[in-house]
């Protein structure tokens, strides 16, 4: 918490309360702008140049009048704080609404209503995709690369998922021929890429009414547009009515493509091993879930 009363008190604030204290560590504060979400960064992810970079694309897309959480600049205009010890610190404006549902957990509600969410959702990914092509992206803009390198390429960014611990060797079979499957569709596509969220999870879109708003654009970089609805559907493959939620989703963006939809997918649920492995202790269950996730739709699109 001192950390946090430190990196407040550089935006003339105050902490009212914790949020989420996990990678990143995120409190609810107040500023003499109002309600904020101050984020302490975890070490070693993200760098004040990478964090900068984050936060110039998030002040684009809400200039442009898009519902995303707008970057608090500190009294000499600075958004990003490095704090004793030399953690990274930056604040966010706060933006009102109930998460759009948990990871793990069943949607909850009428399908109809889950339905238009997702074509809602589409959509906003779609506006946010299209201002993103017309911006000239400063000199000093730097940001992860979720290409075909990063995602299935000998070193991904969450680690060579293929290789978890806990894999049996006819699953760790099926992971690697499901990053090979996804390589190739990435080379027959030839995907132009831009900058994409990278990590469009329930618990970052932000529902309010017929409204959604999205945060959380940590995790952004550079990579293939639709890679944003594989990391929509990670979450929705359980869902009965999946094949619809998938539907909507695409519709609502305006892509037909479902097969390089299905490939970010697949890209996603296998990243996730390789995020798992470094960061959970041995027997958790998350472990378990994300291994027979990938394998089971890794199985789905190659057979």
């Amino acid at each position: 918490m001192t950390e946090a009363l430190i990196a407040a008190a550089l935006w003339g604030g105050r902490v009212v309360r914790p949020l989420r204290l996990r990678e990143n560590e995120v409190y609810e504060i107040e500023t003499p702008q109002g309600r904020a979400a101050l984020r302490l960064h975890r070490r070693g992810y993200q760098w004040p140049g990478t964090i900068r970079s984050e936060l110039w694309w998030c002040a684009e897309l809400a200039r442009a009048g898009l519902p995303v959480p707008v970057p608090l600049q500190m009294p000499d205009g600075g958004v990003v704080a490095t704090l004793p010890g030399g953690r990274a610190a930056s604040v966010l404006c706060w933006l009102e609404g109930e998460t759009f549902g948990e990871a793990g957990v069943p949607l909850a509600g009428p399908v109809s209503v889950q339905i238009n969410r997702h074509a809602t959702l589409g959509h906003l990914l779609a506006q946010i995709h299209r201002v993103t092509a017309t911006l000239t992206l400063p000199d000093w803009c730097t940001r992860p690369r979720w290409d075909a390198a990063g995602l299935v390429g000998e070193e991904p960014n969450w680690g060579r998922f293929w290789e978890h611990p806990q894999l049996t060797p006819p699953d760790a079979s099926v992971l690697v021929a499901a990053r090979d499957w996804v390589a190739d569709r990435l080379a027959e596509q030839g995907v132009r890429e831009g900058l994409v969220h990278a990590d469009v999870l329930r618990e970052n879109i932000l529902v309010q009414g017929e409204t959604l708003s999205l945060i959380d654009f940590d995790d952004c970089g550079f990579g293939a547009p639709l890679y944003d609805l594989g990391t929509v559907l990670s979450q929705d493959l359980y869902e009965p009515c999946y094949a619809d939620l998938r539907a909507a989703l695409c519709e609502g963006y305006g892509t037909r493509n479902l097969a390089m939809v299905d490939a970010m997918t697949l890209a996603r649920v296998l990243a996730s091993v390789g995020w798992a492995a470094p960061r959970l202790p041995p027997g958790h269950p998350v472990h378990a879930s994300h291994i027979a996730r990938a394998v089971m739709f890794a199985r789905r699109c190659l057979g």
